[in-house]
């Protein structure tokens, strides 16, 4: 399956750029350009794409509120944004996480670790750089708020013991392979167990789950600054 990307971003050399090294994949294929917020969301509308590599900075519309009118956009539950972009900062992670995004890289990153990240946020996984997950953490952790589009636990949300245990997990960064390792369970029931968390909670994606973790309780850290579930 080929997987079909927007490149959103204000700077028409980074998007030839960008461009030259996705077309080089024969899995990946730019069919869309957007310079501004309001055409990344038109052009996600009318180019049925799969990924959206989205820069926050642009003029008018930015990648946040762009990312937000995209996920909101029922006819799009299937696109994902990976945010691109040279702020690396806990602010800018937590509202583009907020904003429903997939993943948040910064534009430093390795062209064979860009490519990765296309292919794994375009099969419903997460990706986080090392900088950007510490920042994560920590915001929430030290400002705990609602996540939109996720559902608040209570009687509407009943996860399961594995559920929640599996869903605490997720939110530590373990993939799927390294769950199954740690409850010797298979790589393929692991996955079932997010899946179905996922359902459950609203979440888009894995790294909205992980975001409903930490803002859940099911993952927090004692004041050594260890996470409770580390032994």
């Amino acid at each position: 399956m080929t997987i079909r990307v927007l490149l959103a971003d204000d700077q028409a050399l980074l998007r030839a750029t960008f461009r030259l090294l996705l077309d080089s994949e024969p899995d990946i294929d730019v069919v869309a350009e957007a310079a501004t917020g309001e055409e990344a969301v038109a052009k996600a509308r009318s180019a049925q794409v799969d990924v959206v590599l989205m820069d926050i900075r642009m003029p008018g519309l930015d990648g946040i509120e762009a990312t937000r009118r995209i996920t909101a956009d029922e006819n799009l539950a299937g696109v994902k944004i990976l945010v691109l972009t040279t702020f690396e900062t806990d602010e800018l992670v937590v509202a583009a996480l907020r904003a429903g995004a997939s993943g948040f890289l910064g534009k430093g990153v390795d062209p064979l670790a860009l490519l990765q990240a296309i292919r794994t946020v375009a099969e419903g996984e997460s990706l986080l750089s090392p900088a950007a997950t510490t920042a994560l953490i920590e915001r929430f952790l030290a400002q705990p708020a609602p996540l939109p589009g996720a559902v608040v636990p209570g009687p509407s949300v009943e996860l399961t013991a594995r559920e929640r245990e599996i869903t605490a997990l997720v939110g530590t960064g373990l993939s799927n392979a390294e769950i199954a390792e740690r409850l010797t369970i298979s790589a393929a029931t692991a996955k079932t167990h997010v899946n179905r968390a996922m359902m459950k909670t609203g979440a888009r994606d894995r790294a909205q789950l992980v975001v409903f973790a930490y803002e859940t309780g099911l993952v927090s850290r004692r004041t050594d600054g260890r996470r409770a579930d580390d032994s």
